[in-house]
């Protein structure tokens, strides 16, 4: 039997793969195959002992009897063949998330470069306990802000996945503006919370008068 580096660790993070097993197995069973299910349970709790994507610090912590070598054949194989549902994923995370009857949401973007490689992801996000857990993404081809069509398309899948009627609030920073974006979040009954420049006017609900954001400001 080999020595694995992580043996002294506590037995509950050690064997947390036979744990993560027996939730994946419940959840994706009908989808995935056992030996797939087993390899992402391994990947997972790997990733937590060793906390990095290193292929090779990875094989060395699978909470497995066989050798580095042949773990670290089972990564690769993983990644260059097999294709994830992400909609299982976000299912997944849906339902581990603890809620009530409906749950906040965060829509943000990141954007930064890889060597000439633009990497943008607009992500949403189920909010709990003031963190975001990413649930839904699209990477955009492109630098800069997304537009409407694209926030749309990703809420709209939201919606096909887990209804509107989930959600209590959609929180968003100052990108993310524009009356078509904010007409369609309306028409849905989308609750949302958004940031908005302090060179903006704003209509006034009870009245229809439009003053300035720094003018409500003032005390």
């Amino acid at each position: 039997m080999r020595q694995n580096k992580f043996s002294s660790l506590d037995s509950k993070l050690y064997n947390e793969s036979t744990t993560l097993f027996s939730v994946f197995k419940e959840h994706f069973g009908v989808s995935i195959n056992l030996a797939r299910i087993r390899m992402i349970s391994f990947l997972i709790s790997s990733l937590c002992k060793v906390k990095t994507v290193n292929y090779e610090r990875l094989a060395i912590a699978f909470d497995t009897k066989s050798d580095k070598d042949s773990s670290l054949r089972r990564i690769q194989r993983f990644f260059a063949h097999y294709v994830l549902d992400f909609d299982l994923i976000s299912k997944l995370i849906f339902k581990l998330i603890p809620k009530d009857e409906r749950v906040g949401l965060c829509l943000d973007r990141t954007n930064w470069k890889f060597g000439q490689t633009n990497i943008n992801i607009l992500a949403l996000g189920v909010v709990y306990q003031g963190i975001s857990f990413p649930l839904l993404f699209k990477m955009l081809p492109k630098q800069g802000n997304s537009n409407t069509k694209e926030r749309i398309n990703l809420m709209n899948k939201y919606d096909k996945l887990f209804g509107f009627e989930t959600v209590d609030f959609l929180v968003a920073d100052r990108e993310f503006i524009g009356s078509e974006w904010l007409d369609y979040l309306t028409l849905n009954k989308v609750t949302y919370h958004i940031r908005i420049r302090d060179n903006f006017n704003v209509i006034l609900a009870k009245n229809g008068t439009k003053v300035s954001y720094l003018a409500l400001q003032q005390p």
